[in-house]
């Protein structure tokens, strides 16, 4: 098919974004397939940092990173996305390139934990402060399960209220598949500084 599937896609925006060098972020580390390929997309002179609260994620992406060497590329963080603004070095603000989530459950894990609109948000706000200028970020929303619905609610409630001054909002979906089909979400920062996390301006 000449139109992309979500996940293609996602990767399409990545490789756009986050070239040898550079930093990047996996929100939701889960099975560790996008942490490969970001810590891929990076190279020997660039660092990924993974967040994932299961020690399971975490066990099973650093296996499959030590599976292909890629092990000294990336730092993984038990511990949530919302908390990524102080698990970060300080010396990598301002010069985050991409960031990926995977929103939802873990892929064969316990499908009670799922991803929450509050620190999703709260991690995009973090995200949003940390990247560079052009950076982006790709937020694949699963929403084929109750929570789901919850968070793409809240989730394109806050990225409407984004001033287009500061961050571009993309919204990539396939509108005639049945049964929710995952969507996506892209975030490109415009501008080096936004403190605090603006919002459209009132009318």
């Amino acid at each position: 098919m000449t139109l992309m599937n979500i996940l293609p896609f996602a990767r399409f925006l990545l490789a756009g974004a986050v070239t040898e060098g550079d930093l990047a972020i996996d929100a939701t580390v889960g099975n560790g397939h996008d942490t490969v390929y970001l810590a891929e997309r990076v190279g020997d002179r660039g660092h990924v940092f993974g967040f994932d609260i299961q020690a399971e994620a975490i066990a099973a992406a650093a296996a499959r990173l030590a599976e292909r060497g890629l092990h000294g590329r990336v730092t993984l963080f038990q511990q949530s996305h919302s908390e990524l603004l102080t698990a970060l070095p300080c010396d990598v603000h301002g010069r985050i390139a991409g960031a990926v989530f995977n929103l939802g459950y873990l892929p064969g894990g316990d499908k009670q934990i799922v991803t929450k609109p509050e620190s999703t948000i709260q991690a995009v706000e973090q995200l949003l402060s940390v990247m560079k200028p052009g950076g982006v970020i790709v937020l694949v929303v699963y929403h084929g399960h109750p929570e789901g619905k919850i968070e793409r609610d809240a989730l394109l409630d806050y990225v409407r209220s984004l001033d287009q001054q500061h961050v571009h909002v993309l919204k990539y979906e396939f509108l005639n598949r049945r049964n929710d089909p995952p969507f996506i979400l892209a975030l490109e920062k415009r501008q080096a500084e936004i403190a605090p996390f603006p919002r459209s301006a009132p009318k």
